[in-house]
């Protein structure tokens, strides 16, 4: 069983491919991917790049997909130190490397330039590893 940390794209993602995650895997994320993705869909709507009702189809798929979430004084604790070691300006990408380093396997991200900062910090997956053994 491979237990994969994700961010909010690759929820959405998730959900709008309607990938079917191989049944010996399991998702974690931080706390507020929920509120995460909600923004980010919010974001895409005011640009008009996706319809309200599309959005809301969307997180309401991501709110009914199994997921873990963590936000305790651990995982705020790693976030912190890691985002003090990365030089980020705010800490809730760093969240989900938390997450990854304290409860998974390995992280999948959806953006290409984070995943890029994060060589040697976190073990990194591709979107595609959810969906076999």
């Amino acid at each position: 069983m491979t237990r994969y940390a994700i961010d909010a794209l690759t929820a959405i993602r998730l959900v709008r491919e309607k990938t079917v995650v191989f049944e010996g895997h399991s998702l974690v994320g931080p706390k507020f991917l929920h509120s995460d993705a909600l923004s980010i869909l919010y974001k895409q709507v005011r640009e008009g790049e996706l319809t309200e009702a599309t959005a809301r189809v969307l997180l309401d798929g991501i709110t009914t997909t199994k997921i873990r979430l963590l936000g305790d004084r651990v995982s705020r604790a790693t976030a912190w130190r890691i985002a003090t070691k990365l030089g980020m300006d705010a800490t809730f990408r760093a969240e989900y490397v938390a997450v990854a380093q304290l409860l998974a396997d390995a992280l999948i991200v959806g953006d290409p330039e984070f995943a890029a900062t994060l060589d040697g910090v976190v073990p990194l997956a591709a979107f595609d590893d959810l969906s076999v053994a």
